[in-house]
């Protein structure tokens, strides 16, 4: 299984752990080294054409999106937020790749930190985990699709 992360660079303390969250749980799934490919870009807005160019290159079996995005005293936060969402789940559907959404959007800053915690409590885990089991069921869906046994579930 190939994967890839894009991180976003802004609001890097907090993009870094959500990163090495997604390492870790990818990590224990058996994903080491040469299956897994880090990009970085400069903000969450910049996520989805990073991602659906990933999506679209036929490298990887799913991406990973992983940024922060926190509410400020201008209406910045909406746009940001919103297109991101779009445009990540828009690369999915495009391209029949996983596009999973790592992606912090919080009132406050310490509610953004409280999402890079530890396991469960980092929002990059969370989404390279759900990367792993999507992609185990979209391979399931294709080869059950060609009329042969179900695949057992690999996750």
């Amino acid at each position: 299984m190939r994967l890839a992360i894009v991180v976003a660079r802004w609001n890097s303390s907090m993009t870094l752990k959500l990163r090495d969250g997604a390492l870790g749980a990818l990590q224990e799934k058996g994903c080491v080294g040469s299956d897994v490919s880090v990009f970085e870009v400069p903000g969450a807005f910049e996520l989805p054409l990073a991602c659906l160019t990933a999506a679209k290159s036929g490298t990887y079996d799913a991406v990973i999106a992983l940024g922060v995005v926190i509410r400020g005293d201008t209406p910045h936060f909406d746009f940001v937020a919103g297109q991101c969402a779009r445009g990540i789940m828009k690369a999915g559907l495009e391209t029949g790749i996983p596009v999973l959404f790592g992606v912090i959007t919080a009132d406050t800053e310490q509610q953004a930190l409280d999402r890079c915690g530890e396991k469960a409590d980092n929002k990059g885990y969370e989404a390279a985990v759900s990367a792993v089991e999507m992609v185990d069921t979209m391979r399931r869906i294709r080869f059950a699709g060609r009329g042969e046994k179900a695949l057992p579930h690999v996750v």
